[in-house]
């Protein structure tokens, strides 16, 4: 059978199962309309059908118009339309990245998402459209995935991006001085380099949700309307939904777990209360891997709660609405609201009521020193005491920002106590300012009876801080106090599934007879030989004071004879003091010993950080 023609042209002949599926003729028109298109057009085809596909799917009809084909040089054609960075430490940015990610998809809009230590940027000049959706830690630092991306933009090879539309949501915690400044430095910095704005920066505080979904939102339309510039105005948007699953735990719905065990693992005299807590997961279906975090819903000691009352001469009883929810206002204070940490904005509120000079200065930006003092050793009652001002029920708790989940490393192997999860937790219990200071999270935990009491739970994954896929690989662990605690996942996880590879652990404390978190265990292990070194400090026990990086020091050569021969390094714990020191003696330990200068080890461990072979879990 010959060909049908039109104008003496013949037709292109669809192939069989094209034409099984949509008839000869519109199977020809196919290939007529796909001819001579590049990969990045037959990308961008393949998106827009499955945005049909979606429309139709839902059986909800919506007028479509294509827009005219635009002229571009095939060398300014990015791989994807649209594309997604995100840098976290917690695991809220990956959240928020792959919520817009599927948003624009649903749209039939190709797109990529990146971790920010994966994102190749070399590709940063051809990109066209760019989301970065990023955290701040501590005092104005990246997120540990995020440093090369960062340095890259932030250095002098970055390349000049006008042809950059982009936008930026910083993630942070206004309890800090340099909020979300990671999130402002990169967005500065590309419109430095010639991008244009897609639409404004957003900073979101610890309670992000909000501002999250506000903006997720106008990114979503500004993407869309950037992409599909005629599309016909008005028309129906519809997501993909996926599948209904069955009903799953999670942050916004806990699991209600009940307490095994709760025992202090310090001794008597000890200066600090740390607790080893059980916790059931039987019934949640919650699984976890070791490196993940177990999250805890709080409530506020009732004893601080009674302070706040107090103080403010407030009744407890008196109805309070805030975001549609009417509750008495001390069961706003015990189990929604912040009352240990103190913030910026709420900072700003109680300096206008109090009328304080005081504390205005240290909200300007000559005043940064003192503010982040201020923040340091002042809890909201602190304040609340020695700046006094008028509140009332209902403004207080307006100011008074979202109480959050607090994230605990999990210390099992869920191998090993299969639906349980444990947790080392240091009690926070201090004399300050004449009064006892609690914190939130580690009280409730601290003062729940086994076998009665429950806590409201869910699993935090944490993706950046996994164990080596290949378990002949030995592993060097860094986690003085309660950093130990996935150390523990570790070693149970690797002795549960036969790991071949060897376990060196450095831990620290102040007195080896009362602070010797699972010392036991240790020993057992070191006997089994799941556990084949183990290095110790505790500070407090000789006149010079001892840390776990002078033990590194000690130890050098060794140390970098398991690096250098392909293991995998761990540091679990406090940010601000413990990581930086433990770097520091990590550059000194690969300069010394592997023969290089200080800026080429730095380089050397940043290239461990890339292989996923530095991993730090800190805070």
């Amino acid at each position: 059978m010959s060909p049908s023609s039109t104008g003496g042209a013949s037709r292109p002949i669809a192939p069989p199962f094209v034409s099984a599926l949509l008839g000869d003729d519109k199977g020809a028109q196919l290939l007529k309309l796909v001819e001579g298109l590049d990969a990045a057009s037959l990308h961008w085809l393949s998106g827009y059908t499955a945005g049909l596909a979606a429309r139709s799917g839902t059986g909800v009809s919506a007028p479509v118009s294509v827009a005219a084909p635009v002229s571009a040089p095939p060398a300014a054609a990015p791989a994807s339309p649209f594309t997604i960075v995100y840098g976290t430490q917690t695991g809220n940015s990956r959240l928020l990245a792959e919520r817009l990610k599927r948003q624009v998809e649903s749209a039939g809009i190709p797109t990529r998402l990146f971790r920010a230590s994966d994102y190749p940027v070399r590709e940063l000049a051809k990109e066209r459209l760019l989301c970065v959706v990023i955290s701040t830690q501590g005092d104005g630092d990246p997120p540990d995935d995020s440093r090369g991306f960062c340095e890259h933009v932030l250095g002098k090879r970055a390349p000049k991006l006008e042809g950059l539309r982009f936008a930026v949501l910083g993630l942070g915690d206004s309890s800090y001085p340099k909020y979300c400044e990671v999130g402002r430095v990169l967005d500065a910095r590309l419109v430095e380099l010639g991008a244009t704005r897609l639409m404004e920066r957003a900073d979101c505080d610890v309670d992000f949700e909000p501002v999250a979904n506000g903006w997720l939102d106008q990114a979503f339309a500004r993407a869309r309307e950037a992409l599909e510039p005629q599309a016909t105005p008005g028309a129906t948007v519809v997501q993909l939904r996926e599948p209904a699953a069955a009903p799953t735990f999670s942050k916004e719905a806990p699991f209600p777990a009940e307490v095994l065990v709760n025992q202090r693992i310090t001794a008597r005299g000890a200066l600090k209360d740390v607790r080893h807590v059980e916790v059931s997961l039987e019934g949640s279906g919650l699984e976890y891997a070791p490196g993940d975090a177990l999250g805890v819903w709080p409530h506020n000691p009732p004893e601080l709660v009674d302070a706040f009352l107090s103080e403010l001469k407030l009744d407890g009883g008196a109805a309070v609405t805030r975001d549609g929810r009417t509750l008495p206002l001390a069961k706003w204070l015990g189990e929604e609201l912040e009352l240990t940490k103190l913030n910026r904005p709420f900072l700003e509120r109680h300096a206008a009521l109090a009328g304080s000079d005081e504390l205005r200065r240290l909200l300007k930006p000559e005043g940064a020193e003192g503010f982040r003092a201020l923040l340091a050793s002042h809890q909201v009652i602190d304040l609340l005491r020695t700046h006094r001002a008028q509140w009332g029920a209902e403004e207080l708790v307006a100011a008074l920002r979202k109480l959050a989940p607090r994230l605990y490393s999990l210390a099992s192997s869920q191998k090993r106590v299969g639906a349980e999860a444990h947790l080392t937790v240091s009690v926070v219990d201090y004399t300050a300012f004449g009064t006892r200071h609690f914190g939130a999270a580690s009280t409730h935990l601290s003062t729940r009876v086994a076998g009665t009491d429950k806590v409201r739970v869910f699993i935090e994954p944490n993706e950046r801080f996994r164990l080596p896929e290949d378990g002949d690989k030995d592993v060097l662990m860094i986690g003085p106090g309660t950093g130990v605690a996935p150390f523990r996942a570790f070693v149970q996880e690797r002795a549960e599934v036969g790991a071949r590879g060897r376990n060196w652990l450095f831990f620290g404390e102040q007195h080896f007879r009362t602070q010797f978190l699972y010392q036991v265990e240790w020993q057992e292990a070191l006997k089994k030989k799941t556990l084949h070194k183990l290095s110790l400090a505790f500070s407090r026990d000789r006149a010079e004071k001892v840390y776990v990086q002078h033990r590194l020091r000690e130890a050098g050569r060794e140390v970098y004879e398991w690096l250098d021969g392909g293991a995998a390094l761990y540091v679990c714990g406090d940010a601000q003091r413990m990581a930086p020191d433990v770097h520091a003696a990590l550059v000194d330990v690969v300069s010394t010993h592997g023969g290089k200068s200080r800026e080429d080890a730095e380089a050397w461990l940043q290239g461990l950080r890339e292989q996923r072979r530095y991993l730090r879990d800190v805070y």
